[in-house]
């Protein structure tokens, strides 16, 4: 892992980031991530609804991408199918040309422990455990050796070296998400999908955390980011806007298109 200076509190530039995102997705293969076709029904109150409805993109190596749409558009289940939390009724999914579509339970555990490391809105920190031990867990559910020093290592990263005996209670939110970004990259995953990663947080704290994002992505980590925010979007190369179960729209964000609202 290397480490992340610590930096001031303005947005970064989209077209710069536009332009790296660019040559990315040219210079990549088939896709880290690939689905083709994909299909998510629910049945409300007996009638059939297609949360997803023939889904297919590609996600590159190293790209910074946000999810977005209104309440209702999919973007939580598409969310959800890419983070291995559920599996599409029909379709291919593929990590890193690995089907994971049709996989059991647990192998989608694994899967999920082994190559994506996720954020939330809420932080998800159990509040009785340090900075430290809340890192640490993803590396102990997996029998990773060595956790306590490769979690130091992460909330290094981050920036928070000097609060790694804290518990959350005892952290600003900003603080509290930095431990969780932390604990999403303790293991060196594929992926890193964040959903809503500044809901919770003041402006201050959360343009911080987007410039960690940028620092990371730079780094060539998969950054992917669920947002109703149209300022994330604005700051993600790439914009995937999502309407009735549908890909509305692919590509750089544009202005006055982005969905707003929750889902």
């Amino acid at each position: 892992m290397r480490p992340v200076e610590l930096m001031t509190h303005t947005t970064p530039e989209p077209a710069r980031l536009q332009s790296r995102a660019g040559a990315v997705a040219a210079a990549a293969g088939p896709g880290l991530i690939r689905t083709h076709n994909v299909v998510k029904r629910y049945l409300v109150g007996g009638t059939e609804v297609r949360a997803l409805d023939g889904v297919t993109l590609t996600i590159h190596e190293g790209e910074l991408v946000a999810i977005t749409g209104s309440s209702g558009s999919g973007k939580s289940t598409l969310m959800n199918i890419l983070g291995c939390l559920d599996s599409p009724d029909s379709g291919d999914y593929f990590i890193a040309g690995e089907d994971v579509s049709k996989l059991k339970s647990d192998q989608l555990a694994r899967i999920r422990n082994r190559r994506i490391g996720f954020v939330f809105q809420s932080f998800n920190l159990l509040p009785r455990l340090s900075s430290v031990e809340n890192v640490e867990l993803p590396l102990l559910y997996a029998g990773r050796h060595h956790a306590a020093a490769k979690a130091r290592e992460a909330l290094e990263i981050v920036g928070l070296g000097d609060r790694l005996d804290h518990e959350p209670n005892q952290l600003s939110g900003g603080q509290r998400q930095r431990v969780a970004i932390a604990r999403a990259i303790v293991t060196d995953p594929a992926i890193i999908l964040a959903d809503e990663p500044t809901g919770n947080l003041d402006s201050r704290s959360g343009d911080e955390i987007l410039k960690l994002f940028e620092t990371l992505h730079q780094q060539g980590r998969t950054i992917l980011i669920v947002t109703h925010d149209p300022d994330i979007a604005a700051f993600c190369p790439r914009e995937i806007n999502m309407r009735d179960g549908k890909v509305l729209r692919d590509g750089a964000p544009a202005a006055g298109l982005t969905a707003h609202g929750g889902d």
